[in-house]
């Protein structure tokens, strides 16, 4: 949309092509080659100030300074966070599943069951399998960092992880200290 904006610009404003192709992130010559008719020649006008993207007041104020930069308005749209229940974990990744919940449970003892859930997306019952060592791969659960396995990001461990240790602070329990990472095997 950067050249349907330079378009509507350079057709209903007094600013120079520097302001234009600074707001729209183009070259001058480029804006230049759209004022001459060169280039965008079929591409309609995108008006930023109908738009919210600009106030025609800041618009008179670079048109009376040329020097002056067109600065865009923060957007107020919220980000929609996805939830993090159950989803689509690909084929690849679903035996890997098993010794995240491993990692999770031997490392983070204070996360509930629930915490579990959201942040590996998967089972009660496949948590208390992997627990009471009844999965039918339990022979082969070996406990793996679910952040490098990528079945959940660090931001998200760290902020389940700060969640149990408040709720633990709360109800006035120690936190417990996570186990020394073990030695890896030599093969």
């Amino acid at each position: 949309m950067p050249k349907a904006t330079a378009v509507w610009l350079i057709e209903k404003t007094a600013l120079t092509f520097t302001q234009i192709a600074d707001f729209c992130g183009m070259h001058p010559l480029e804006v230049q080659a759209i004022a001459d008719g060169e280039v965008a020649q079929g591409i309609v006008g995108y008006d930023p100030v109908a738009n919210i993207q600009l106030m025609p007041d800041e618009i008179k104020r670079c048109e009376a300074d040329p020097e002056a930069r067109l600065k865009l308005i923060p957007a107020n749209n919220p980000i929609n966070k996805r939830s993090r229940g159950a989803r689509y974990t690909p084929v690849a990744k679903r035996n890997d599943r098993p010794d995240a919940i491993a990692f999770v449970l031997r490392n983070f003892p204070q996360l509930s069951e629930a915490q579990v859930i959201k942040l590996l997306g998967t089972t009660k019952d496949t948590i208390q399998k992997v627990r009471e060592r009844s999965h039918w791969n339990s022979t082969n659960i070996k406990p793996r960092d679910p952040v490098i396995l990528g079945l959940c990001s660090q931001a998200d461990l760290n902020g389940m992880v700060a969640q149990a240790n408040d709720r633990l602070a709360r109800d006035g329990k120690a936190v417990p200290i996570p186990p020394p990472p073990e030695a890896e095997e030599a093969a």
